[in-house]
Order: structure tokens, then C-alpha cells, then sequence
């Protein structure tokens, strides 16, 4: 670095993780083993977001920005050899959306510093991320505390000939959940066909919308859970549990060119059947009333009528169309439940058991550290944030005050990681859409 012999940023207490609205203070330090003569130092604060529709490309097909201030903490003079300091101090946009990093884009905020040096002289240049956290507080959801259902029905055939009808159903206890949280799945299987059928397997999965020209969608898997099968006409229960690891929050507020949604989707491998319930991840949990009633099993066929008027009310688009009315007699009495057994869980420890979670292991924060292994956001900085590999994307812890970050104690098994695919799948079709293309069949069928 030639005179420069340190030239860094610092941040008040080492504070790394911010909130809109908040101030973000430190100082620019330079240490100089000869006099330095300069035109001015200034600093920036920064904060913007890019989206490419290749994978981790640096040119991006678009961006914007959410604020871009300069301050001047020196003018034209002469650094004596020997360490300075210069402070600095910013005040955050409260609408600056909350830092993210994806194969297709990220959100971005730091501090940079830059001494303009005379002609002919090198000029000098410092960066630091700093991490930004705008809270998504789930009780400010519509009917974010009910439950989310979904039904579907299929006709079993073989050989052309028809064997009989077949019902899946599902729900989740709510409509939102922060990491730490257990997702309550109920499903029930009524089989009323001479076949037995396939596996049924619920995930957990992350959509991430990058709205380039021609949008990209990144579809991801989080966690997994897989049942047997249902035997020919039988009717069948199956309750699991998903914990929802440390992850980006719904929506991206105040970003327009990336968008995080989440979903639940329960299908059968043997007939093709799939249900989807649309969930929010949040910062701030639901309060549940004391008083709030649990939703029973036999509450489920009567609520699954009534659930698509209940997710339009709610603001929550389907992403599936409504399902066909089931045929009579499906959901009335029939032969008793049997318990569908799990036949494999994602979120299990070596040991096969499936992993708990204390609600005191979130109790710091929305965000949890990473097991040992798990790469940093930047290696040579301790207090930075940690990435969760997974999911692409940022996973900073919190603390309180200015205490030392304290990782949780318990042992999260975070998804396997795997490689964004060439061509990115669509998403399943909207509500709307569907609508749409059943139109245009019907009038060109006229």
C-alpha cells in the first residue's frame, strides 16, 4: 500500500447488523509510515440491490438503489506519519430493505472510505458491509393465525379402465412461522380405489423471483419429510413436524427486484397429487391467544370446504386452482384412520431422532449461527454475519445491546446443499393464471 500502512473501518461497539431507521457510526482509521498528502477523505454510505439472469454474475441486468450519502471528514492537507481517526456517522432509510444474497442477485449495504490523492498520486479505497435487518412482524398479517388448507382429488386408472377416487388433504396449524418454529402438518389420504399408492412427502421450499426482463426463478428445497403409502381403500392420518431453520424473511420489503416466498407441498409419487399451502417466514412470532382453539382432525374435511374463501380473504393468492368438489361419501364416516408411518426426515441427527429446539435457543434473535463448517461472509472478519449456504443467502445473528453474539446451543441440521439448476423451473401457476388458461381453452373450444 506503499505510505499507507493501514487503511480500515470501523463500527461503533463492532456492530454489524442494523435496522432501518437507525444511525450507523464508526470511524475511518489510516496509519501512514511517511507524510501523505491528500485532496480530501471521504466516506460513503451505501445501500442497492443487483440481478443478473446468470449465476453469481457481477454484471447485473438491473439495479437500483436505496441511498447513496457522502461525507467529507477531511480536506485538502497533509497526513503526518503516525495513526488517525476520523469518525463518521449515518442515518439508514427507514423503507431500506433487509440484505440479502442469492445466485441471481443480492442486496447490499456498506460503509466505503477514499482518499483522493494529488495528480498523478494513488488514491485509496476501504469498504465494509454492514448488514441490515427491516423485522416482518407476523401479526401484522391478516388471519395470519388460522390454519392453511388445501384438498385435492384424483381419479385412479389403470389400463384405461377406471379403479376409483382419491382425496389428499392437508393443513398447517398457521400461516406463518419464525426460525425456531415447528411447523404442525396434518394430512389425511382417502384412498378409495383397488390400488395401493405411492409414498407421500411433504417439503418445506423457498421461492426466490428475481424480476429481470425475463424473470428467474430459484426453486429451493429446505427441509423434507417422507410417509409411506396408503393401502387400497383405505383412509389414512399422517402428522409431521418441519423446524424452520434460520431464513430469509417473506417478501423483501422495500426491494422491487427480489421477491421471497414460501410454501408447503404435500404430493403422492403414485397417482400424481399435490396440495400447496402458501405460509409467511418472519421475525416476529404470532401471539397465539391462550384461548385459541386447536384445530382438530375431524374439524378438517368441513374447514378444507371453505378454504378458498378463507385464503382469498386473507390476501393469499393459491398457487394452485380450487380443487374439484369431492365425490360424496369421501369424507363421511368410512373405514377408521390408520396412522401413516414416516419413513424418512431431513431434519434428523445421525443418532435418527428428530432434532428439538428449545425457544430459548431464538430468544436472542430471529437468526441463528451456522454449525462448525459453514463458510463466513468474510472469513477474516469474526463479528461478520454467517451465510447459510443453502439457501444463498444472508443469515446474521443478533444480540441485544452491545453483549457478544451467542450462538445457539442446539444442533440445527440445515438442508444438503445443492447447485441452482441451468434453466430455473417456473413456479406452480397462480390462481389467476389458471383461471386464464381455463378460459382460453374453454373459448377456443366454441
Amino acid at each position: 500500500m506503499g505510505k499507507l500502512q493501514e487503511f480500515d473501518i470501523t463500527f461503533t461497539n463492532n456492530k454489524v447488523v442494523y435496522s432501518p431507521g437507525e444511525s450507523i457510526g464508526g470511524a475511518v482509521r489510516i496509519r501512514t509510515g511517511t507524510a501523505l498528502h491528500f485532496k480530501a477523505i471521504k466516506v460513503f454510505c451505501q445501500g442497492s440491490c443487483g440481478i443478473s439472469n446468470k449465476v453469481n454474475d457481477a454484471s447485473w441486468a438491473l439495479e437500483e438503489q436505496y441511498f447513496n450519502s457522502t461525507l467529507s471528514v477531511a480536506d485538502k492537507g497533509i497526513l503526518a506519519p503516525g495513526e488517525h481517526s476520523f469518525p463518521f456517522q449515518f442515518l439508514i432509510p427507514a423503507a431500506a430493505p433487509t440484505s440479502f444474497e442469492g445466485p441471481f442477485g443480492k442486496i447490499v449495504h456498506r460503509v466505503k472510505a477514499a482518499i483522493d490523492t494529488p495528480r498523478f498520486s494513488k488514491d485509496y479505497k476501504a469498504q465494509r458491509l454492514f448488514y441490515l435487518l427491516n423485522l416482518l412482524n407476523l401479526n401484522e398479517v391478516p388471519h395470519i393465525d388460522l390454519p392453511s388448507y388445501a384438498v385435492t382429488t384424483r381419479k385412479f386408472s389403470y389400463l384405461l379402465v377406471k379403479t376409483g377416487t382419491l382425496m389428499l388433504k392437508s393443513r398447517s396449524d398457521l400461516r406463518g412461522y419464525v426460525p425456531g418454529q415447528v411447523i404442525k402438518l396434518a394430512t389425511e389420504i382417502h384412498n378409495k380405489s383397488g390400488k395401493d399408492t405411492g409414498c407421500v412427502l411433504a417439503s418445506l421450499i423457498q421461492k426466490v423471483t428475481y424480476k429481470t426482463k425475463r424473470p428467474v426463478y430459484d426453486l429451493r428445497t429446505i427441509a423434507e419429510v417422507e410417509g409411506a403409502g396408503v393401502k387400497a381403500g383405505k383412509h389414512a392420518e399422517w402428522r409431521e413436524q418441519i423446524i424452520v431453520p434460520p431464513l430469509p424473511q417473506s417478501g423483501l420489503t422495500g426491494c422491487s427486484l427480489i421477491e421471497v416466498d414460501y410454501f408447503i407441498q404435500v404430493s403422492l409419487k403414485s397417482p400424481d397429487a399435490v396440495v400447496t399451502l402458501p405460509i409467511y417466514i418472519g421475525n416476529i412470532a404470532v401471539n397465539l391467544s391462550p384461548s385459541r382453539p386447536e384445530t382438530s382432525s375431524s374439524d378438517l374435511c368441513g374447514a378444507l370446504s371453505s378454504s378458498s374463501s378463507v385464503a382469498m380473504a386473507a390476501g393469499v393468492t393459491p398457487s394452485a386452482p380450487p380443487a374439484e368438489e369431492p365425490e360424496e361419501g369421501l369424507c363421511a364416516g368410512g373405514p377408521a384412520s390408520e396412522e401413516i408411518p414416516t419413513k424418512s426426515h431431513s431434519q434428523q441427527d445421525p443418532s435418527g431422532q428428530q432434532v428439538c429446539m428449545s425457544p430459548s435457543a431464538f430468544s436472542h434473535a430471529p437468526g441463528a449461527a451456522l454449525p462448525p463448517g459453514q463458510r463466513r461472509a468474510d472469513a477474516g472478519d469474526a463479528s461478520a454475519p454467517l451465510f447459510c449456504v443453502s439457501t444463498g443467502a444472508t443469515i446474521p445473528f443478533f444480540t441485544e445491546g452491545n453483549a457478544t453474539p451467542v450462538p445457539t446451543s442446539c444442533s440445527l441440521i440445515l438442508p444438503p446443499e445443492y447447485s441452482s439448476w441451468d434453466y430455473p423451473h417456473e413456479p406452480p401457476p397462480s390462481y389467476e393464471e389458471s383461471c386464464s388458461s381455463a378460459d382460453s381453452s374453454f373459448n377456443s373450444r366454441q
